[in-house]
């Protein structure tokens, strides 16, 4: 029985390179690396959406991707940071406007 391999995402990125752009088949690329079929068909895909500006739910493969979704997520936290800073300024000031009158 096969044990469960993990791939790095340059890993996976370089294997579907090889279909995409170097012209090799998903048969050929699965014989050199003994990959499954299914597995690179996926890599694959998702290399092709990425470069179609397509943003995935999981893990990015290509690097403007992976800066896109490190950028959506440094957004995210900024954004939270803010809420945070606006609920804590309004409890400030409606202290403040207690202790006034």
């Amino acid at each position: 029985m096969r044990t469960r391999r993990t791939f790095t995402r340059e890993f996976k990125r370089e294997t579907a390179c090889l279909v995409l752009d170097q012209g090799f088949s998903v048969k050929e690329v699965c014989e050199q690396f003994d990959l499954q079929d299914g597995a690179l068909r996926r890599w694959v895909k998702q290399v092709q959406f990425e470069r179609n500006g397509g943003v995935p739910e999981t893990a990015a493969l290509t690097p403007e991707q992976q800066e896109i979704q490190a950028l959506k997520a440094k957004i995210n936290k900024l954004e939270r940071e803010k809420s945070i800073l606006k609920k804590a300024t309004a409890l400030l000031v409606s202290d403040e406007i207690d202790r006034s009158h």
